[in-house]
């Protein structure tokens, strides 16, 4: 297989192993495609989730987050929804 890099990832490669992370080329390339196999994998796991997401988005079922107030009290009734389920939980 021949694989053609652009100028900057040969440069990250060269840095890598002259940084003494990565013995060969081989060596930094196998760790590159692991962690692409496993981004494909964490991606095939939530894709159904997304799928669901989107579809109740275009049902008007979503609901858009437009400042850092909005997104922390998001945050907040996600917490507190959470704890209520963990206290309902323990007092069974």
């Amino acid at each position: 297989m021949e694989v053609h890099l652009t100028d900057d990832q040969k440069a990250l490669l060269r840095q890598g192993i002259e940084s003494g992370r990565y013995r060969s080329e081989e060596d930094a390339l196998r760790e590159a495609l692991s962690l692409w196999e496993e981004r494909e994998r964490c991606l095939a796991e939530i894709r159904p989730d997304l799928e669901i997401a989107e579809a109740q988005a275009a049902r008007g079922e979503g609901r858009w987050i437009n400042s850092r107030e909005e997104s922390a009290q998001l945050v907040q009734e996600i917490h507190e929804r959470g704890m209520a389920r963990l206290a309902a939980a323990n007092n069974r």
